[in-house]
């Protein structure tokens, strides 16, 4: 009694209420070693340890995981089905002219609150896919497209730009700690 040994094992049933995360405990009355003397049963603690997900990545109820999208799909729009964990199947919207690291949010489809029937959101981030390569009709075709939009250039972006959201400005505030 008291010294951390084990005197007997038995299969307990736990219910594990929704929402729970990794490192919580769920306290089990009396399923603990008997008291002294005989005395009453104590408490039995079950610490929470949280599978990681193959795609989502869980941040309190919030659920995250990223979308591939085809540049073309990116360009014109497109709608993406995912397996959500609670409700099966459902659908987000890729709005035409999504650049890449956009993220679409689809609000109530994430993890339970604990003790509430509050439930978070699913945060798709986009990751516009590039092909590495083109045969010669895609390729035809993409310089049709340039042609058409010859207004389009490439720029350089500085660190000293005013442009907000570049590679530098996203750096820049993420090692000043904004």
């Amino acid at each position: 009694a008291g010294d951390g040994r084990v005197r007997a094992r038995r299969d307990i049933t736990v219910k594990v209420p929704a929402g729970v995360a990794g490192g919580m405990r769920i306290r089990l009355a009396a399923q603990g070693e008997v008291g002294p003397g005989r005395g009453p049963a104590g408490d039995l603690y079950v610490e929470v340890v949280e599978k990681q997900h193959e795609v989502f990545v869980r941040d309190g109820e919030d659920l995250h995981f990223t979308v591939r999208v085809p540049m073309i799909d990116a360009a014109l729009g497109t709608k993406v089905t995912f397996e959500s964990i609670i409700d099966g199947p459902k659908e987000i919207e890729v709005e035409p002219g999504t650049q890449p690291g956009a993220v679409t949010i689809v609000r109530g489809f994430g993890m339970p609150k604990l003790r509430s029937g509050v439930r978070g959101d699913v945060h798709a981030h986009l990751d516009v896919v590039v092909p590495a390569k083109l045969d010669n009709k895609e390729a035809k075709l993409l310089r049709e497209l340039k042609d058409l939009r010859a207004r389009d250039e490439a720029e350089v972006v500085t660190t000293a730009s005013q442009h907000t959201g570049g590679l530098f400005s996203r750096l820049r505030e993420a090692f000043s700690g904004r």
